[in-house]
């Protein structure tokens, strides 16, 4: 135990404006999360006074348990609302062809496709060997989830051109132990929209449930296609669909962690709780993964979509918009990037044709300057990529991008690409993920600039790493990596 410094746990507390002090200072190390220069993880709308209203009410309910909404009714209201607007955003409620939509408010996409799998699996106890037939470009929580509750993962190639998995393929993907079809409104990495009638019809010709993955567009979609936007059908209005999941810490802009699961109804939703009576204690009712939920986040969400309202949406989403228009321009402009797809939602995705312009150090270029991207790697004939999720707090920045990005990709080209040893891009092409070693691992980590909490300001080697390395070369290095960084502080 320490009795001064950092240590979580002195022997005597510290004042509580010091404490407040420290992790502003810690803080300083991060990404920027306003100011529409990251451009992932975070989703920033640039309305004025909004962080102070999401505290205040995160502070309101911050010691409400959700465990038990017979004891809190104020959440049960919360959650019920937000559910109840999510359902009529995407096409359920009275009036609708899907009037019994029903819904439980989750801690993020992950659990809310975690729970949609659940639902699938549950509803089908006669199988033994439970299977979930998703697009490859569909998100890693699906494989997470299929990971988790034992359910068998069927991935279907995505078309190189259209980004898009072919309905036929998906079709035939489906077997007597399917008990899900998932896909994408839009898929996160490139931003395009699955064929949600097609896939939903198809599954719905098998008996099967079909969920439509819209935690990153479920919230935006619905006010672009009202300015008029092309937007496919994706929600409840498609024959089939069982089942969607949006976030609304994404472009709903509450604070994390808020999405919002919802079936067409009752019944559907039904296999997703859990319940057990079985032990002397209370009787457990979960209709979400955690038992124990802070309602500071959910009641920061109610305040969010009351503060906002429609034409609050409406106002950001042509914020956006607009900002997407101008992302893509300022990439078309720069010779060697390409577009991967053109814009359909919220996403620019773009990639390099040019051997001498090396992405991953175009990224650090960018970061170097105050750009915050996402880089990509290539995946089963699709090329490495760099990612940008646009919000409206972009909007204002959208000149200034152009000029760096012109500028960075210029450094890039003279920096050269990243150049690994011969010898270690044979080993990552060649190594099964169960050869490596501790030694191994430290000697690559050390090479690379990893060390015990810490990793390098650049990143284009250890994605070069990554990049020449298959696909479960990759996920075992990762771990590995992140496992080094996370180490206790004593």
């Amino acid at each position: 135990m320490t009795e001064e410094g950092t240590g979580a746990l002195p022997v005597e507390g510290v004042p509580a404006e010091r404490v407040l002090a420290e992790i502003r200072t810690l803080r300083a190390a991060d990404r920027p999360t306003h100011g529409g220069r990251l451009f992932a993880y975070v989703y920033d709308p640039g309305v004025a006074g909004l962080d102070e209203l999401a505290r205040a009410a995160y502070a309101e309910s911050a010691h409400v348990n959700g465990l038990d909404p017979t004891a809190f009714p104020s959440l049960l209201a919360m959650e019920n609302a937000l559910v109840g607007a999510a359902a009529r955003l995407l096409g359920g409620g009275p009036g609708t062809s899907a009037p019994d939509v029903v819904g439980s408010v989750t801690g993020g996409g992950t659990e809310s496709l975690i729970l949609a799998v659940k639902a699938a699996r549950d509803d089908r106890p006669d199988l033994a060997e439970p299977r979930l037939v998703v697009p490859a470009s569909g998100h890693a929580a699906f494989a997470k989830a299929a990971h988790y509750l034992r359910v068998a993962l069927d991935t279907v190639p995505v078309e190189p051109v259209t980004l898009r998995p072919a309905v036929a393929d998906m079709a035939a993907a489906i077997r007597p132990e399917t008990v899900l079809v998932a896909c994408s409104a839009p898929a996160y990495a490139h931003g395009v929209v699955d064929p949600v009638t097609e896939i939903a019809a198809v599954a719905a010709a098998a008996g099967v449930r079909c969920h439509v993955d819209a935690c990153f567009g479920g919230w935006t979609l619905p006010w672009l296609r009202r300015l008029g936007e092309p937007v496919p059908a994706f929600d409840f209005a498609v024959d089939g669909v069982t089942s969607i999941s949006v976030d609304l810490h994404k472009y709903a802009y509450a604070p994390k962690g808020v999405s919002v699961l919802l079936h067409r109804d009752a019944a559907l939703r039904a296999p997703q709780y859990f319940g057990y009576a079985d032990w002397p204690g209370y009787t457990m009712v979960n209709p979400v993964i955690a038992s124990t939920r802070s309602g500071g986040p959910i009641a920061a969400a109610y305040a969010t979509l009351r503060h906002l309202g429609e034409a609050g949406y409406l106002r950001l989403a042509a914020l956006t918009r607009a900002a997407v228009s101008g992302l893509a321009d300022a990439v078309r402009a720069v010779d060697g990037l390409r577009l991967l797809a053109e814009p359909a939602s919220t996403v620019v995705c773009f990639t390099s044709d040019d051997p001498g312009l090396d992405l991953f150090v175009l990224v650090d270029e960018l970061t170097a300057r105050g750009w915050h991207t996402q880089s990509q790697l290539g995946y089963a004939g699709l090329p490495a990529s760099v990612h940008l999720t646009v919000t409206a707090a972009v909007a204002p920045r959208v000149a200034e991008f152009g000029p760096a990005l012109a500028d960075a990709a210029a450094a890039a080209r003279a920096a050269g690409p990243v150049a690994l040893p011969p010898e270690l891009r044979a080993l990552a092409a060649s190594l099964a993920p169960e050869a490596l070693t501790p030694e191994l691992i430290a000697g690559l980590a050390a090479g690379l600039g990893l060390g015990a909490g810490s990793a390098p300001d650049r990143m284009a080697a250890v994605h070069t790493l990554l990049d020449a390395a298959p696909v479960r070369l990759r996920e075992r290095l990762l771990v590995e990596f992140v496992g080094l960084l996370q180490r206790p502080t004593w």
